[in-house]
């Protein structure tokens, strides 16, 4: 498996995030292009059905992420919580968001907690905690 940098720790399935995105929004594009072509017919009821089937698979297939990321981020959040403690002996700061303690999941033990108090007391945004980062901890397991 490839080192995980800064660089490529972003996570695609092309599976997923291209080809069905993709197939999704075509689907629900030539379906109310033809809604728009038998509106003045018979059969309309048919033809909306299926913009509308479009409309709930999007909402589908973005919900389904959206679960799935919110889950993963309580998980972060909890093993990053109980990583500080066992390194420092009290809690994490509370003005730390979630966002952070998401990016801080990529400093390694040596340097969590000196950028955990440099992140609450300079209010690094996540983007920046990740760039300060100079010995990336991989995390493989990420949904």
């Amino acid at each position: 498996m490839k080192s995980q940098n800064y660089d490529n720790h972003s996570r695609f399935v092309t599976g997923f995030h291209f080809i069905l995105s993709t197939l999704l929004f075509a689907g629900l594009i030539v379906s109310i292009i033809n809604l728009c072509r038998h509106w003045q017919q018979n059969g309309k009821a048919v033809t909306l059905m299926l913009v509308l089937v479009f409309v709930c698979l999007l909402f589908i297939f973005w919900f389904m992420r959206q679960f799935a990321l919110k889950a993963q981020d309580r998980a972060i959040r909890a093993e990053e919580s109980l990583r500080y403690f066992i390194l420092t002996g009290k809690a994490i700061d509370s003005r730390i968001t979630i966002g952070q303690i998401i990016a801080l999941r990529f400093a390694p033990d040596e340097e969590i907690v000196l950028l955990t108090e440099k992140a609450a007391a300079e209010g690094l945004l996540p983007n920046d905690i990740k760039k300060e980062i100079k010995n990336w901890r991989a995390d493989n397991h990420r949904a």
